[in-house]
């Protein structure tokens, strides 16, 4: 018999909106203009950290029991993240025709072509120096398309059988996690004196960018995928995880520039990350505040949302489309009230339609 499919989570889908709203603030806004919530804005990379971990969470909460039960069939698995990864990726890629030329301009023939040839294949986060090629976030799909490639092998561990131990083997691989950034910081390869979000550095994109130093993120969601399943979903411990992830969080990114940065950027919050996703993964009071219908209605479209939202800014601005409707007075919140219009727009007329050709088509 089938393992029947697990129940959605609807408060870590609602968390996505936040997420994804966050990392537009990142990218197009001044920190100061949110007040106390500015450490949270300036450190908008930590979701792209946060998506990759929840990444490995619902994949192993949605085929680890099927996995472990040899049900799990990989060739329809390729295909069905296939086509949940790439309609929407190759829309983003039509809407990157404006950054050609640029692209062109910023690098060497070689390195162009190069970027024109594995950008559309998902490689370009391989080569730091074209990772965030024609796109500036779409660098993560050349991580999540390989920590796809892996997980099938993944979801078939063993399930564990005590807590403790699952613990330790979690904080082996939030130490493993670490080592990169630990190291960027005590070798100092490209001479920054102290990195922060504006640091520039060819290590230091290779550190940010490029998928392995982001594994660990993603093995780490799995595995508490593994660890969800010896937690019930009442338990007062999944409300109180839940809180202490949200404050100790927003407590560590406030200290600012005296948080390190390398390690920061990826690895360090993985525990905290944890707390939160088993305490909205859980029912209590957090979880259903969190997984309230607007927001979860919002972070259906987190995906157009990251991967559309850079190229879609530029589109408005280089457009003077607010000039000419005369709505220039209320930038830039009308345009982030645009950006998740268009990322709704795209999520039911382009993702989903195309999903369901594609998985037709490719019996996924």
């Amino acid at each position: 018999m089938e393992a029947r499919k697990p129940a959605p989570l609807r408060a870590l889908t609602g968390l996505r909106c936040f997420a994804a709203v966050n990392i537009v603030f990142f990218h197009f806004s001044n920190p100061a203009w949110f007040g106390w919530l500015a450490p949270i804005v300036n450190a908008g990379y930590a979701s792209v950290s946060y998506f990759i971990l929840l990444s490995g969470f619902v994949l192993g909460y949605n085929y680890n029991v099927r996995a472990r039960a040899g049900q799990l069939d990989v060739k329809r698995f390729y295909k069905a993240r296939f086509t949940r990864l790439y309609p929407i990726y190759f829309l983003s890629l039509l809407l990157a025709w404006r950054m050609v030329p640029l692209e062109y301009k910023a690098h060497t023939h070689g390195m162009f072509w190069t970027g024109m040839v594995l950008t559309p294949l998902l490689l370009q986060g391989w080569i730091p120096s074209i990772a965030t090629f024609l796109n500036t976030p779409a660098w993560t799909m050349s991580a999540e398309s390989f920590f796809y490639v892996l997980f099938p092998w993944m979801a078939r561990w063993k399930k564990p059988e005590r807590i403790r131990t699952h613990l330790w083997k979690m904080s082996g691989v939030w130490m493993l996690g670490l080592i990169p950034g630990t190291l960027y910081i005590l070798l100092s390869p490209d001479g920054i004196a102290q990195t922060d979000r504006w640091s520039y550095g060819p290590w230091l994109q290779a550190l940010k960018y490029t998928p392995l130093p982001h594994l660990a993120s993603f093995i780490f969601g799995v595995l508490l995928a593994e660890l969800d399943e010896l937690v019930p979903r009442s338990s007062r411990l999944r409300l109180i995880l839940g809180v202490f992830g949200f404050a100790a969080a927003f407590g560590l990114l406030s200290l600012g520039p005296k948080s390190l940065y390398p390690v920061l950027h990826d690895g360090l919050l993985m525990p905290l990350f944890g707390c939160i996703v088993l305490g909205l993964a859980g029912n209590n009071a957090l979880a259903y505040a969190v997984g309230a219908r607007p927001l979860v209605f919002v972070g259906e479209a987190s995906y157009c949302l990251y991967l559309l939202h850079f190229n879609m800014w530029n589109l408005i601005h280089d457009s003077h489309m607010l000039n000419t409707l005369g709505l220039s007075r209320f930038d830039p919140w009308i345009s982030y009230v645009l950006l998740i219009v268009m990322a709704l727009l795209a999520l039911h007329f382009v993702e989903k339609p195309a999903q369901r050709q594609l998985r037709k088509w490719m019996a996924a």
